[in-house]
């Protein structure tokens, strides 16, 4: 973890919305501390099912056997003798 601490800022240097949360005259002195935090521990980790998109295409019906469907998108278009695959039409 890293800390930056500043000492004896005139509160009329700070950031307004600081300045404004603090409620100091604009004369007064503050310490101001500035450390680093983990990201791993403050930001909680997303869920797929949080995400507005999953499960988009459940209702599907050429979707309904995935392994089938995958299956057909992963076929080549073409025999090794050149005739069109027929999973291709449709």
């Amino acid at each position: 973890m890293t800390t930056l601490v500043l000492e004896h800022i005139k509160a009329s240097d700070l950031p307004l919305h600081w300045a404004e949360q603090l409620n100091a005259s604009p004369e007064q002195t503050v310490t101001v501390r500035i450390e680093t935090e983990d990201i791993s521990a403050s930001q909680p980790q997303p869920n797929a099912s949080d995400d507005l998109l999953f499960g988009m295409w459940r209702d599907r019906e050429d979707m309904v056997d995935v392994d089938s469907y995958m299956h057909k998108l992963r076929a080549p278009r073409f025999s090794r003798d050149g005739t069109r695959n027929d999973s291709d039409q449709g």
